[in-house]
């Protein structure tokens, strides 16, 4: 073997940075000795993996070609090296989660996982089904936990648990009063939603399919927290997963609006990257989420 996985790392790191001080900053090391790396791996193997155009260095097909296989081999490298270190047995973790799951089910995910292991470094972003899964595609996060439909082949998507949309006013709005809406109802009540992208609002146009060209959308809003808010001032009806409006629920500032012509089920799932090693403690953030959330798929595991 020719190669160092130091290496390696300088590759891929600026693969992803496009810049080999960038690169080098990212991996706390000289510039010079991170160009002398790359330039080393390329010689030895008499490959360019990357086309430069000025000061931007562009991953080619052939750096393309190896990346994926460099990636996995970093991640075995970095569980294997957890292995052997006695005092820890999870490496970093890197999730990714959509608003609703981040800011409402992996935040206490988090804790137990770090209470289970005081070690873990674990970092959690929050954003759109769409930019979780670029990140994932990427190799900038090693799970996402999305609410989304996504349909990828380098992207391995496992059903985890079932959610509900839920239809809501203020108490002083006039459809509070409502036993239930009927779809006239519907379209002509103002609409406060999530912005297209989110898996809340691809939920939400698939519940009303028939219906959509005849809403009235006066706004798009893209922090759950913002559309309870202007929804509470009585701005128009809102549409939001259960787990967010629980509490609105219980103290009576929102309302409940039954809707039971319209089907309002959904799905949260895990995204991987096929090509991305699994490593152990991906695995026990899956289990741990399926111990807080159990799967409504009981065939399929994560592990």
């Amino acid at each position: 073997m020719k190669f160092t996985l130091r290496q390696i790392e300088v590759f891929l790191a600026t693969a992803h940075e496009q810049n080999i001080s960038l690169a080098a900053q990212r991996l706390s090391m000289s510039q010079s000795a991170a160009s002398g790396a790359l330039k080393n791996l390329e010689d030895t193997y008499d490959v360019q993996l990357f086309d430069r155009v000025g000061k931007k260095l562009q991953i080619n097909e052939q750096g393309l070609a190896l990346r994926t296989r460099a990636e996995a081999l970093m991640a075995m490298a970095r569980d294997l090296d957890q292995a052997l270190l006695k005092h820890a047995d999870v490496g970093p973790l890197k999730v990714g989660a959509t608003l609703t799951i981040g800011n409402y089910i992996a935040v206490n995910i988090v804790a137990h996982f770090m209470r289970e292991h005081p070690e873990a470094k674990v970092s959690l972003e929050v954003a759109n089904t769409t930019m979780i899964a670029k990140k994932v595609l990427n190799y900038e996060l090693d799970i996402g936990l999305v609410e989304g439909e996504i349909n990828h082949p380098e992207l391995e998507i496992i059903p985890w648990h079932q959610d509900e949309l839920a239809v809501f006013c203020s108490p002083e709005h006039a459809l509070a009063q409502y036993c239930e809406l009927s779809d006239k109802a519907l379209t002509r009540a103002p609409w406060i939603l999530r912005e297209s992208g989110s898996g809340t609002r691809q939920a939400f146009d698939w519940a009303m399919h028939g219906l959509l060209s005849q809403l009235h959308i006066l706004l798009e809003l893209q922090h759950t927290e913002a559309i309870k808010r202007a929804v509470e001032a009585g701005l128009g009806i809102g549409c939001l997963s259960r787990v967010t409006l629980e509490d609105a629920f219980r103290r009576g500032s929102l309302i409940h609006l039954p809707v039971p012509q319209r089907d309002f089920k959904r799905q949260f799932y895990f995204v991987l990257n096929k090509s991305k090693y699994r490593s152990s403690g991906v695995k026990q953030w899956m289990a741990l989420c399926e111990s807080f959330y159990p799967s409504t798929h009981p065939n399929i595991s994560p592990v």
